[in-house]
């Protein structure tokens, strides 16, 4: 288990080791994904979208392109 120390920022370092298996370069970002309460996975930014199927298991709910319209529709409208 590798281990990194939060700094008096809230920063930390990726150990080496992560961030060789991450391919993480100097400048690369990385999206801290929550996979269950309390639970966190980093996840390289430049990985493709397709890298994260399966990391958060079977939807509860499908839902067609057209709800999704018009739920970010009526969440747009509800912000003016």
């Amino acid at each position: 288990m590798t281990t990194a120390t939060v700094n008096r920022n809230g920063q930390i370092t990726i150990p080496t080791p992560v961030r060789e298996a991450l391919r993480l370069k100097t400048g690369d970002r990385v999206e801290i994904v929550e996979i269950e309460p309390g639970r966190y996975e980093f996840v390289a930014a430049s990985r493709p979208v397709t890298a994260l199927k399966g990391k958060f298991g079977k939807p509860k709910k499908t839902v067609t392109v057209e709800e999704m319209d018009a739920a970010i529709a009526e969440r747009g409208a509800s912000a003016n």
